[in-house]
């Protein structure tokens, strides 16, 4: 088991947003958490990715208990995230960005910087080098030189993806990937997904567009109101009543098709 969640709560005051939930993600596979706007669904990612210190509960991550490390060194033991907000620098290129992942595994530091030392030359063509391979990954080496305020919505996810993939992760946690995309351009997203599984990453994403859901997870998890509702594969999910009538509200056989379609 990649990582196992046990008992995760975390309170903002009166509201609790992420209440008793158990998970378990297993290597190689893609594990997607569903739910309505306000489920927790971010602030999950969020207390996996050290962004949140929980209020109770456990995680571990092979083997390791990391549930109180902070982001950079949760991300340095192979835990990688893209936002449900693409976070890029706009006016930079997109190499600059995706150079930006890789600079945690470098060790140089002010002094490499100021002088210029051989550690800190050394260090700056590796991510260099690291960032065209991510790019050339998910098919944008020929974008590289051009400002992320210059390329489309689409683009920009797949820079996101380059700049979780330039920090080598072995788990990589995906918030609304497909959001604000097309149809044509969020199956090319699912499949860059599947080619990461294929080089050995373990996907986990949240997501709303029902029918890449179901055709591409291997597990669906269900949050609502902060806890967990049901879990299974995508079949499963989807004849859940419980899951069609929490979910999605109202009419269950006008909801049921929603997530069939």
């Amino acid at each position: 088991m990649l990582l196992k969640i046990e008992q995760l709560t975390k309170s903002f005051g009166g509201l609790t947003a992420v209440n008793q939930v158990d998970l378990e993600i297993e290597k190689g596979k893609i594990t997607a958490v569903i739910g309505p706007n306000g489920a927790g669904k971010s602030t999950f990612f969020n207390l996996i990715s050290g962004f949140h210190l929980p209020t109770s509960g456990k995680i571990t991550y092979k083997g390791e208990d990391i549930t109180t490390l902070p982001a950079e060194k949760v991300a340095r033991l192979g835990i990688g995230r893209t936002f449900q907000t693409t976070h890029l620098f706009e006016q930079a290129t997109v190499i600059d960005n995706v150079i930006v992942g890789h600079r945690l595994r470098t060790k140089s530091g002010l002094f490499d910087a100021i002088f210029r030392t051989k550690r800190e030359k050394l260090e700056e063509q590796k991510c260099l080098d690291k960032a065209m391979e991510c790019l050339e990954f998910v098919g944008l080496t020929h974008l590289a030189q051009y400002p992320i305020s210059s390329i489309t919505q689409e683009e920009k996810k797949r820079v996101a993806f380059a700049l979780a993939l330039a920090t080598d992760p072995e788990l990589i946690l995906l918030d609304e990937p497909a959001a604000g995309v097309n149809p044509d351009e969020t199956d090319g997203l699912a499949e860059l997904m599947k080619k990461m599984v294929d080089r050995g990453i373990t996907v986990c994403l949240i997501e709303h567009k029902m029918p890449m859901v179901m055709s591409l997870a291997d597990k669906v998890v269900v949050l609502n109101h902060g806890k967990k509702i049901a879990e299974g594969t995508p079949e499963e999910i989807r004849n859940n009543q419980l899951v069609i009538e929490a979910y999605l509200g109202g009419s269950i056989d006008a909801k049921a098709h929603q997530l069939n379609s």
